[in-house]
């Protein structure tokens, strides 16, 4: 067998990924003394136990030695950290699931299966666009774009609106898939006319309209089909994502300060023309102004998490059933309330080395293309996690978000997975290629002076080419 085989054979791998695989059983300790607390509470509170209520857990821990094992086999390269951070955020989402009943009163749930499904959805991701391969996915532009106007529109015409949000068929929301299509339509279009995208105007601080315009109006149609929905959470999200990376591809930061006035503008508008948006926000500055209805979720949760205090009642001790939507939009109260403060702060530490991996990943290194769509799905995520925590925490207005792997939605929690799967992927690519030396500096790429400053003949005597023409200067 040469050396190079035995680089990348798999015992070599498995040595490598050795430290993914002892955080990996480190979250399955975490998760399996989370469930022994929660069981424990049950069993006082005169519940019987049976052989399913363990099969979260089991289902769990194959998930995570299936995932290991899959990237050991395949050879890859890519963040270790990652994985093993993606693994304690979506146990910890089905450890509070468990905890809010969705497991044990149904126990053939579809629910049961979505986080194995999800770490499924992520390894397929990671290793189909691994290698450099997801570069490929830079060809499906208008693909992405248009399928994400196609769902939104499908939505908006077949859906049902329920507390003022619109779901398909049994209360799903495909519309989730724009936090990846998106991303991916954005990446492609500034890798293509990135520079002609930074051209400002020479003198006035006005973007390039001609290069510009195609883009704003897609971006307008997506955003005012989003606002009759009434989406306002996917708006901000899609926003935000769009300023990143339209900074990212061009280095323009008068970008972020148009976008952030176009943005002032819409909302503006939607207030006064939405009374769902207002209804939002008077509950927001007063809950108590209507304590029954409009304010009664917010008041529960901060309820739930003053009564958490520091240390928090104890996994399985609180009342999460007061909390309107705690298993989706609360969840972070439930949290709070249980495991108290500190609690909390472990949660936002863990969703901080999240980001921080996937922000290195958008970082010099990388094609243009795999940068720009690491900031476009890394500043979904956080946009999303900001937007939760943010709501729950009463920081800023609600706006029915979830948290990325611990609340209950499974097109949310699927579409976080390949999210991740494609970060992944681009955390294993190879780097981007260097440019070929032009024709002036190709002396230099080879040690050699550049072509301007070798030596010629002048009557006999070798002297710089500057000296011999000095008025090329």
């Amino acid at each position: 067998m040469s050396a190079a085989c035995a680089d990348t054979g798999f015992a070599a791998t498995w040595f490598r990924r050795r430290a993914e695989r002892e955080l990996l059983l480190a979250c399955l300790g975490c998760m399996a003394l989370g469930f022994v607390l929660i069981l424990g509470a049950e069993v006082t509170q005169g519940r019987q136990l049976g052989a399913l209520d363990l099969l979260p857990l089991a289902l769990y821990g194959l998930a995570l030695a299936g995932v290991h094992l899959l990237l050991v086999v395949a050879g890859f390269r890519g963040d270790q950290v990652l994985t093993a951070t993606v693994a304690f955020l979506s146990g910890f989402g089905l450890l509070a699931q468990y905890r809010m009943g969705d497991f044990h009163n149904d126990p053939g749930a579809l629910t049961l299966g979505l986080v194995p499904a999800g770490f499924f959805v992520m390894t397929a991701c990671a290793l189909a666009f691994a290698d450099g391969r997801y570069r490929v996915l830079a060809r499906g532009l208008w693909f992405w774009a248009g399928l994400s106007l196609v769902l939104v529109a499908a939505l908006l015409v077949t859906g049902q609106r329920f507390r003022g949000a619109v779901y398909a068929l049994g209360f799903t929301t495909p519309t989730e898939v724009l936090k990846v299509t998106i991303p991916l339509a954005l990446a492609a279009y500034l890798e293509r006319q990135g520079p002609a995208l930074a051209r400002w105007h020479p003198r006035l601080p006005l973007p390039p309209w001609r290069a510009l315009w195609l883009l704003l109006t897609l971006f307008a149609v997506l955003i005012g089909l989003l606002a009759l929905q009434r989406d306002l959470g996917m708006m901000l999200i899609l926003g935000l994502a769009f300023l990143v990376v339209l900074v990212s591809g061009t280095g323009r930061s008068g970008y972020l300060v148009w976008g952030l006035l176009a943005g002032t503008g819409l909302g503006a508008l939607m207030l006064t023309f939405f009374e769902h948006g207002q209804r939002r926000i008077e509950a927001w500055l007063d809950p108590f102004q209507d304590p029954t209805d409009e304010g009664w979720q917010i008041l529960q949760g901060l309820s739930g998490m003053y009564a958490g205090g520091l240390w928090g009642e104890g996994f399985g001790i609180g009342s999460p059933e007061y909390t309107p939507i705690a298993a989706a939009d609360f969840i972070y109260s439930v949290i709070g309330e249980e495991l108290g403060f500190l609690g909390c702060v472990v949660l936002v530490l863990f969703f901080l080395i999240l980001l921080s991996r996937e922000i290195a990943l958008a970082g010099p290194g990388r094609c243009a293309f795999g940068r720009l769509l690491a900031a476009g799905l890394t500043t979904v995520l956080a946009v999303q996690t900001l937007l939760n925590i943010g709501g729950a925490t009463k920081s800023i207005p609600l706006t029915g978000t979830t948290l990325p792997f611990i609340s209950h939605g499974g097109a949310s929690l699927l579409t976080a997975f390949a999210a991740v799967g494609l970060l992944l992927a681009i955390s294993d690519g190879a780097p981007a290629r260097p440019a070929k030396p032009s024709r002036a500096t190709r002396g230099r790429a080879v040690g050699g002076p550049p072509a301007d400053l070798k030596p010629r003949k002048v009557r006999g005597k070798a002297v710089p080419r500057e000296a011999a023409a000095p008025s090329e200067a």
